[in-house]
């Protein structure tokens, strides 16, 4: 069953990162960041299938060599902020259904990127990998990391997309953030989609929520963030507890169902019925014939009182 992934996130300076050292450690690559004189090597890599940097279409056949080279496209974007806590790219990691060859992989990740290119008129980094060893031999996916600002013939403009203020998302007549996000996991899911229809494989993705999509049952989620730490065999303490309350929840959910009713209880309640209905009669048997009414009296009057329920089974 093709299951449905996407994470959107940032890279920003209020966190420590640079746009530089996310390029180049998603694409495999060596990148030097300018601002700060440090080099990020990651060249050793043995997962990354695939890497390529997407340009908004408007711009094909144009050379823009700022643009189209990693190293020059990620330094541009950290000069582009001045603020020290600001946002310097964004990330869209998505999850690659195992059903399709690699070759379909790629192309699903290409067209993801292309529209995100056009939609946002951004430049979009793609790089795709493949499951480390060790880890679930499923989880093939993709980094679509992308600039927070246009791109324009002479470098970047202003903010795009996800990044735009909410006041001027209002002035563009853009929905809200909310919404926006919303949007973005739909597209996915029609692009999942597409590409398992095209394979001919009947699995399908669903981008609601369980809720939604009417399946009683609580999500699990582990954050990103401990998932890595799990990557690197390292104990991840909130992963597991997690991990724990989902079970739990799980579990009360399951415990709060009403059981079925078990075979012995029903033959004891048909009993209970069929004793109930016996007592109800003889009343009216004593007065059909009441020669032997006194003899019914006296047994009544005579015979030992039951102890319990039991005493009573017919």
């Amino acid at each position: 069953m093709a299951i449905f992934g996407i994470q959107i996130s940032s890279v920003s300076r209020g966190a420590g990162r640079r746009a530089t050292a996310a390029a180049a450690y998603r694409a495999g690559e060596r990148v030097r960041d300018e601002r700060g004189g440090r080099l990020y090597n990651f060249s050793r890599r043995s997962d990354v299938l695939h890497s390529e940097i997407f340009l908004p279409a408007q711009y094909e056949g144009i050379a823009l060599p700022w643009a189209r080279q990693r190293e020059r496209l990620w330094n541009t974007a950290e000069h582009a902020e001045k603020q020290h806590n600001a946002r310097v790219a964004r990330e869209y990691q998505v999850l690659l259904p195992a059903e399709l060859d690699p070759g379909q992989r790629i192309v699903l990740s290409r067209g993801f990127a292309r529209e995100l290119a056009d939609r946002y008129n951004v430049a979009v980094d793609l790089a795709v990998h493949a499951p480390r060893l060790g880890s679930d031999p499923r989880n093939f996916h993709a980094h679509l990391l992308t600039t927070t600002r246009e791109v324009t013939p002479t470098g970047l403009g202003a903010k795009a997309g996800l990044d735009l203020q909410p006041r001027e998302r209002h002035r563009r007549g853009l929905p809200d953030h909310s919404h926006e996000y919303v949007l973005v996991r739909e597209r996915w899911a029609v692009h999942v989609n597409e590409a398992l229809r095209a394979a001919n494989i009947e699995a399908r993705v669903d981008h609601r929520s369980l809720a939604a999509q009417g399946i009683e049952r609580a999500p699990r989620h582990v954050p990103l963030v401990q998932l890595k730490i799990e990557q690197r065999a390292l104990r991840g303490e909130r992963a597991e507890r997690l991990r724990a309350e989902y079970r739990a929840r799980v579990q009360q959910q399951l415990d709060a169902a009403p059981a079925a009713p078990s075979p012995a209880r029903d033959v004891q309640e048909i009993r209970r019925q069929a004793r109930e209905a016996w007592l109800r009669l003889r009343p009216q048997a004593a007065e059909r014939a009441p020669g032997t009414a006194a003899v019914h009296e006296e047994t009544a009057a005579t015979s030992p009182a039951p102890q319990r329920e039991d005493d009573l089974a017919m």
